[in-house]
C-alpha cells in the first residue's frame, strides 16, 4: 500500500555511521566500543560468558545465572553435533530449545515467556487508588 524503505542490522549501523552531524558522534563512539568488544569475545569467549553474567547479575540469582549459562553452552555443543549430522530444519532446533529448558528450568519455552509477561506486567503495572 506505501512505499517503505526498510534496512536490516548491519544497513543500519553503516547509515549511522555515514552520518556527519556531532549529535551521532556519542552513539558512534558506542557502536565502536560495542564492537571491540565482541571481538574480544571471539578471541576470548569467557569474556563473553563474563559479560553475560554481569547482565544476568542484574537482578537473577546465582544459580539462575549458572543454570542459564550451562544450558547456553550445553545447546551450543548441541546444535554443533546436530550441523555435522546435517540438521537443518528450524523446527529441530526449537525442539532442542525446548528440551533443555525443561530439563534446567523446569518449563517450556512457551510456559517460560507467559511467567515474564506476567512477571512484567506486575512490574510496570501503575495502581490507581480511588
Amino acid at each position: 500500500m506505501r512505499l517503505t524503505d526498510v534496512a536490516n542490522t548491519k544497513q543500519i549501523f553503516r547509515l549511522v555511521q555515514s552520518i556527519p552531524s556531532p549529535k551521532a558522534e556519542p552513539f558512534k563512539l558506542w557502536l565502536a566500543k560495542v564492537g571491540y568488544e565482541r571481538i574480544q569475545e571471539i578471541e576470548n569467549p569467557e569474556l563473553a560468558q563474563d559479560r553475560a553474567k554481569e547482565y544476568y547479575g542484574q537482578g537473577y540469582p546465582k544459580d539462575w545465572i549458572d543454570k542459564r549459562l550451562r544450558g547456553i553452552a550445553v545447546r551450543q555443543a548441541l546444535t554443533e553435533e546436530w550441523s555435522k549430522r546435517e540438521v537443518e530444519e528450524k523446527r529441530e532446533y526449537s525442539i532442542l530449545t525446548n528440551e533443555i529448558s525443561k530439563a534446567i528450568f523446569g518449563v517450556g519455552i512457551k510456559d517460560h515467556k507467559k511467567v515474564k509477561v506476567l512477571i512484567q506486567n506486575l512490574t510496570t503495572r501503575t495502581f490507581v487508588t480511588i
